[in-house]
């Protein structure tokens, strides 16, 4: 099988990315995915703070991802931007009790202190990742500022596990898939392509064990290792096919590893 992937022609590779692409990147796949917690909010503040906070949690089963995600939103009375933002110190204490694998109320506690000062500085989320994108074009950079801008405030080093370091040769995985969340733009459904001023051309696959399995079985990957180099390779890859939307694929991809259909 992974020699008759190998073996196809540029053109019949685009055909069954797109092909798998048509796919997997619908409305149906949102209910599964941790996609679905910034999906059930209608304001932009919200769909950036959910978004950041499952994908934050996003490793391991994807029922157990969702299920602990909308979970949070609970803790924070289904209303993150306003709890980000205003909650007293009492408040944000109650998060304490929470707890996704490694993840434990302290993590969440820091997190929403951290969310705050990258909100009350720059504006939101977005705000951040856009101003900081103009000024440098290169999301490698942009990461490597967000983490430490994000921990800039009083926290508990335990959870600077839970942001990857793209500095340390981390593939990221979770940060690129929040991008692709808030950046891609297309009329699917999925993504909310809320933050305009970065191009889609910009972003880097979300690799994880799925896509890096997929990729390297359809010969689109041959680096061993689920780090960056494999993400920059693995995109570079996929820029052959799609210039302006590499990211698009990921669908293709990690659709098709979920769903095991090549095996």
């Amino acid at each position: 099988m992974e020699r008759y992937y190998n073996d196809m022609s540029h053109e019949e590779m685009f055909k069954l990315l797109e092909s798998l692409h048509d796919k997997f990147n619908n409305e149906s796949f949102i209910e599964a995915d941790p996609i679905s917690v910034p999906h059930s909010f209608s304001r932009a503040e919200d769909r950036e703070i959910a978004g950041f906070l499952a994908a934050t949690i996003a490793w391991g089963n994807r029922r157990a991802i969702v299920q602990s995600a909308h979970r949070m939103m609970r803790y924070m009375d289904n209303q993150p931007y306003d709890f980000v933002v205003n909650a007293s110190n009492e408040e944000i204490a109650t998060l304490s009790s929470y707890v996704h694998r490694t993840f434990n109320g302290g993590d969440f506690q820091d997190f929403v202190r951290a969310l705050r000062h990258i909100v009350t500085k720059w504006g939101s989320i977005g705000g951040y990742f856009e101003s900081h994108y103009e000024e440098c074009g290169d999301l490698r950079k942009v990461l490597s500022d967000f983490r430490h801008d994000f921990h800039a405030v009083d926290h508990n080093p335990h959870s600077e596990k839970h942001l990857s370091s793209i500095d340390k040769g981390a593939a990221c995985k979770r940060l690129f898939m929040y991008l692709r969340w808030m950046v891609r733009r297309d009329d699917r459904g999925v993504d909310f392509g809320l933050w305009q001023r970065i191009p889609m051309s910009a972003l880097y696959m979300p690799l994880d064990l799925h896509t890096g399995r997929m990729g390297r079985s359809l010969g689109l990957l041959n680096r061993k290792q689920d780090d960056w180099k494999a993400v920059e390779e693995l995109t570079a890859t996929l820029r052959n096919f799609s210039n302006d939307d590499p990211v698009r694929y990921d669908y293709s991809l990690f659709g098709v590893g979920i769903s095991r259909m090549f095996d």
